[in-house]
């Protein structure tokens, strides 16, 4: 059982930054695969990107790669996701998940967090 948080959401200028985190506790999180995923107002849940358990092997959707870097510290227990050259279509609830396999499928993971709300002004 694995218990997620987000944190590091809220209201950017176009072209600014921000580092999303989830904090994870439970048992074994090294054993899993953490995925970002968003979901856009009236829009259907995207799949962001994912990271290993080792944290050595990172993926991140094409039409985000260069932008956005997922990354994770074992150590803390703690995800990232940051995200450089906002654009307003960044716009969107983002939730960590966790599972043991990596998948861009967000109805195979297991674990959510709550979800943390990043907005880019135009």
């Amino acid at each position: 059982q694995l218990q997620l948080v987000e944190s590091g959401g809220g209201l950017v200028p176009a072209g600014g930054s921000l580092r999303l985190s989830c904090k994870a506790s439970g048992r074994a999180y090294i054993n899993y695969v953490m995925g970002w995923f968003r979901q856009a107002p009236g829009k259907e849940r995207e799949f962001v990107g994912a990271v290993d358990g080792s944290g050595r092997n990172t993926h991140v959707v094409d039409s985000l790669e260069g932008r956005f870097t997922i990354s994770r510290d074992n150590a803390r227990n703690m995800v990232y996701l940051q995200m450089n050259s906002l654009r307003p279509e960044d716009t969107a609830v983002y939730y960590c998940a966790a599972r043991h396999r990596a998948s861009n499928d967000g109805n195979k993971y297991n674990f959510w967090g709550q979800g943390t709300q990043v907005t880019v002004s135009s």
